[in-house]
């Protein structure tokens, strides 16, 4: 893993010889950490491609209480919903515009039939779901809420089809069901409530092929996937994004693989990849950990950047025109689930150092946005590292969401190329750059430049020469914490939570701050 020390002088080769690659889109190289403060330049007058709103899809997999409790209350009286969906939560995903949201799985989804989660509720079979904690599956949330909830937050329909046990008839007929305009199928949509058709922009071809969707090899699972793509079809004048289940972290031969036989028949590949301290299984705790625990999380958040680069150079063999995009649809944090919750829900507590985790992540996109058009965080309530926590009638917006609250701007903006040269963060085993970065133009035509400091102990002073951009103010916010775990607790919901950053200057030319220790800074340039 880059993030572990191999040396100071090997660790500036190998990001040196990143940078080759990387000179027009991202931070290109590390300095000695004993230069003490960052410089940037940020290339305005050279825009790199477009920051694509769906890198900030989210996902909801039947999972803990992830759809049950954190989005659906059904007819609880008790909780202010519209039609069965949590009104709190839909108003906090509206507000940081969620653009697509993944569902039903996640492993879930190997194992999903689309047709027991539609016509009456009270019909519908009552299911075990054997992913997730051994727990019922009532199946109140199908086809039709889903697609409900996706038009309450204002978001776009990603689904999961199920390869792992299910055939490519009932895939086929799932599209048809929900995209037909007439037909036996649509008049079924219709008899259920719901007589025009949903339009379905994105379809993945299964989960997981390699592991909880089949454990299939790799040439399998390429074979199967030209062979479900065959029959996912739409309307005329409709398109569907047809994405192929991808590698798991390093797995770059899956990607080959994937590309050279399926790469005709598909429009994108995943990638999944979570953060890990202390490797698998997640045993780490959330909340309790001292700067080991801090250091570590960060460095295998950076080497996200690695794969990304090296299963898109897998891509570029066979897609030099980059049409196929690579969509990072699972990735967060994952730690030992929080003590005295239930087995097999993934429910843990969000801190500062996950907000941390959250904006490398982002940045990192900003670098690879030529070919990352989607990525999903996990998860969106309640599981995993999720921009919500519910308990009963209350609700937590954790640093994530505020995270995603201030990268907001990003959404279709044009990437502006970046020059970094940053001191390092060294502790234990671990070293990374201290600074992460990324910029935007946004749609109206205003520059954002978004800063992490990933020190938790000492503030960086960073200078940004703007070229080919005459800015002569910059203002923003900044979220940091006196601890490197603080949380919103429901007692205490604002601990971490924005607030304005006003010590930036522009002179001459040249934007200049000191980042907080464990701080992200989103910057607004006019």
């Amino acid at each position: 893993m880059r993030g572990r020390k191999t040396g100071r002088l090997g660790r500036i080769a190998g990001w040196t010889a990143l940078a080759a690659g990387l000179l027009t889109v991202a931070p290109v190289a590390a300095q000695s950490a004993g230069d003490g403060a960052a410089t940037l330049t940020l290339h305005a007058d050279r825009p790199g491609p477009v920051y694509d709103r769906r890198i900030f899809t989210q996902f909801a997999e039947h999972l803990g209480n992830g759809i049950y409790g954190g989005l659906w209350v059904g007819d609880d009286k008790h909780i202010p919903n519209t039609r069965g969906f949590r009104n709190d939560v839909v108003a906090a995903l509206r507000a940081i515009s969620v653009p697509v949201i993944r569902w039903p799985g996640g492993c879930f989804a190997d194992e999903y039939h689309w047709r027991e989660g539609i016509g009456p509720r009270a019909n519908r079979p009552v299911k075990v779901n054997t992913h997730w904690g051994g727990v019922t599956e009532p199946n109140a949330v199908g086809t039709h809420e889903y697609m409900d909830l996706v038009e309450q937050i204002g978001a776009e329909p990603y689904i999961s089809g199920n390869v792992g046990d299910g055939t490519p008839r009932e895939m086929a007929e799932w599209v048809e069901y929900m995209t037909a305009p007439a037909g036996s199928l649509a008049d079924e949509r219709a008899r259920n409530g719901h007589k025009a058709a949903w339009t379905v922009p994105y379809f993945g071809i299964g989960n997981e092929l390699w592991g909880c969707g089949g454990n299939m090899r790799p040439d399998y699972a390429a074979d199967e996937t030209r062979r479900y793509a065959t029959f996912i079809k739409v309307p005329e004048g409709a398109h569907l994004l047809k994405i192929a289940s991808g590698a798991n972290n390093d797995d770059y031969g899956w990607t080959d693989t994937m590309m050279r036989v399926a790469g005709q028949q598909i429009d994108a590949v995943s990638l999944h990849y979570y953060t890990v301290p202390g490797g698998w299984p997640p045993r780490a705790s959330a909340t309790q950990f001292g700067e080991d625990g801090w250091a570590e999380t960060l460095a295998k958040a950076e080497h996200l950047d690695e794969l990304i680069t090296k299963h898109s150079a897998a891509m570029d063999k066979y897609d030099p025109g980059k049409r196929v995009w690579l969509a990072v649809d699972e990735w967060g944090t994952w730690f030992a689930q929080d003590p005295g919750s239930h087995p097999g829900f993934l429910r843990q507590q969000n801190t500062l150092r996950d907000a941390l985790v959250a904006a490398v992540s982002l940045n990192i996109f900003a670098a690879h946005a030529d070919r990352v058009h989607v990525s999903a965080i996990a998860q969106m309530v309640n599981v995993l590292q999720a921009m919500v926590l519910t308990d009963g009638p209350r609700m937590v917006l954790t640093p994530t969401y505020h995270v995603y609250a201030m990268y907001k701007p990003f959404q279709d903006g044009t990437v502006i190329p970046l020059d970094l040269k940053s001191p390092w963060y060294d502790h234990g085993p671990w070293a990374m750059p201290q600074v992460s970065a990324a910029a935007v133009r946004d749609k109206a035509g205003r520059v954002h430049v978004a800063l992490a400091n990933l020190d938790p102990e000492h503030p960086v002073p960073v200078t940004v020469a703007l070229q080919g951009l005459a800015a002569t103010g910059a203002a923003g916010t900044v979220l940091t914490a006196p601890a490197m775990n603080a949380l919103n607790s429901f007692d205490a919901p604002g601990t971490v939570k924005p607030a304005p950053f006003t010590a930036a200057r522009i002179d001459g030319g040249t934007l200049s701050a000191t980042l907080p220790a464990k701080s992200v800074v989103m910057l607004d340039l006019s």
